[in-house]
Order: C-alpha cells, then structure tokens, then sequence
C-alpha cells in the first residue's frame, strides 16, 4: 500500500494579502498564493502540486489530480484542513484510507517574537474513511519536504523582500524546485 500526505504552504505574489487593492486585484493575480503539495512516505516523491487557494475547489481540483497518479489504494494523512473530507470522498470514495493527524498547540509564549510558533503539546489521529493504519498515520516526512521547501526557495521565506512579482514567475519557479526535488535532491 502507497502511503501520502499532503502540505499547504502559504506565499504570496505581488503583494500581501492586505496590500491588494480592487485596481491590483483586476490588473493580476496577487496576493495570498497556496501551493498544494503531496508526497510519497516510501520514496520521497512529490508526484503532484497545485497552486491556488485554499479552498474546496482547490483541494478537489488537487486530489483528483493525485489520485490520477495513483495505481493502488494508498493511506492518505493530512493535517486536518477540513476541505479535504469532502474532496477526498468525492475523488477516491471508499477506496482510500485517509487519516487527520491534529496538532495541539499550547497557547502563545508572552516573551515570543512575532513570528515564533506556539509550543505544540501533541496530536490527535482521526480516522476519516477507510481502515488506515495507526502505525503509519504521520505528517513529518511531509514537515520535512515543506521545510525544504521554505529554505530552498527564497520567495517562500518568511519576511523576505524575494517574492514573486508575477504568478507565472511563481509557477515557474515551483515547477523547477519540484523538478529538481524529484529527480536531482538526495533523499
């Protein structure tokens, strides 16, 4: 059985979300940009990404799109963003085993800088559909992949000036990191 989860990871193009005005808004694509990502447990390979927002017809468009890549029923976890419940019972049915893997977190540290994460107490794994396994119910591997992702690629980094002024520009450049991920990145 294939074993996959999947990450979200925000950026933007353009302008920050709250810098977009209705004039940027009609002249391009700007602001808040999710890049929808899955990846294999086995063998470390991201089969299929998908840029856009963080909605149902996103995480639809995302899962059929994974699931087109699939061969045999595959143990699906991801980190609870609730679209996904109906987007994956609307692609594979019954025919998946999908888990939720909850982070609990501890409430904000008062000493913390601003962008600090709050200290995570533990998980919670929720069977959704099908039978998955406990023992392989996980996100790191997928954690590891996004922080290759955010050190790797400049215009993912948190407070940087290295954005992408353009959504084609921005497609681009995730094609060629995923590219180079898959077939040129020691595993």
């Amino acid at each position: 059985m294939a074993r996959c989860a999947t990450f979200q990871i925000w950026s933007f193009v353009y302008a920050k979300e709250k810098n977009v005005t209705e004039k940027i808004a009609e002249d391009r694509v700007a602001g808040s940009v999710w890049t929808w990502t899955a990846i294999d447990a086995d063998s470390q390979l991201i089969p299929c990404w998908l840029l856009g927002k963080r909605d149902a017809g996103c995480a639809t468009e995302f899962t059929r799109d994974l699931a087109g890549r699939l061969r045999n029923r595959v143990q699906f976890t991801s980190d609870g963003p609730k679209v996904y419940l109906n987007a994956v019972a609307d692609v594979f049915g019954e025919d998946i085993d999908y888990a939720v893997l909850h982070k609990i977190y501890g409430a904000d540290r008062p000493d913390a800088a601003r962008y600090s994460p709050a200290t995570c107490l533990g998980c919670e794994e929720e069977s959704m559909i099908g039978d998955p396994e406990e023992k392989y119910i996980s996100t790191s591997y997928v954690e590891r992949a996004n922080i290759s992702t955010r050190m790797s690629m400049r215009r993912f980094t948190r407070l940087t000036n290295a954005f992408s002024k353009k959504i084609e520009n921005h497609a681009a450049m995730v094609a060629i990191y995923f590219t180079w991920y898959n077939f040129g990145r020691v595993h």
